[in-house]
């Protein structure tokens, strides 16, 4: 009897910001919010926009389009925070990652992925992990993990220790 490889699947959700589409693996996200009132923090980073209240625990936010060099992310009914963990360096934290959409969950097999183009995107090709499709549409699959340096992550854990 020959057994069959096991394929492995990965589930990704994906959101928007700007009208693209991007999508981080399942496994990173924790829960997705509506949005709700942030507390500015002084003396940060403007992509860090401050903290919220998630269960008795201030929780930093990051705006991903001020982190990818887009405009501020505006207040919308579609507004949510995806809570995140983020591994770097060996230390893990937890953010909300501000988005203008959260559209759904879906599954790629790993030879569905391409690897990341050189050229033509908006943001750092290092915080992509690679490109899907679902349908006709690109989907910008990040590394969350790489998507903030030692440095920033130390700024962020800062502000989740003061708040």
């Amino acid at each position: 009897m020959t057994e069959k490889p096991i394929a492995t699947l990965n589930q990704y959700l994906t959101f928007t910001l700007d009208k693209e589409l991007y999508a981080m693996d399942i496994a990173k996200v924790r829960e997705v919010l509506e949005y709700t009132d942030i507390t500015r923090v002084p003396r940060t980073p403007d992509f860090l926009r401050g903290v919220i209240n998630v269960r008795g625990r201030a929780v930093p936010v990051v705006d991903m389009r001020l982190k990818f060099g887009m405009t501020k992310t505006e207040q919308s009914v579609n507004t949510c925070i995806i809570i995140v963990e983020v591994d770097v360096d060996g230390e893990s934290t937890i953010l909300g990652a501000l988005a203008d959409s959260v559209q759904e969950v879906f599954n790629l097999e790993p030879d569905q992925i391409e690897p990341a183009p050189r050229l033509g995107t908006r943001i750092k090709t290092e915080f992509i992990e690679g490109m899907g499709k679902n349908g006709e549409q690109f989907i910008i699959i990040l590394n969350i993990d790489k998507i903030f340096s030692a440095e920033e992550l130390a700024i962020v854990k800062d502000v989740e220790e003061a708040a």
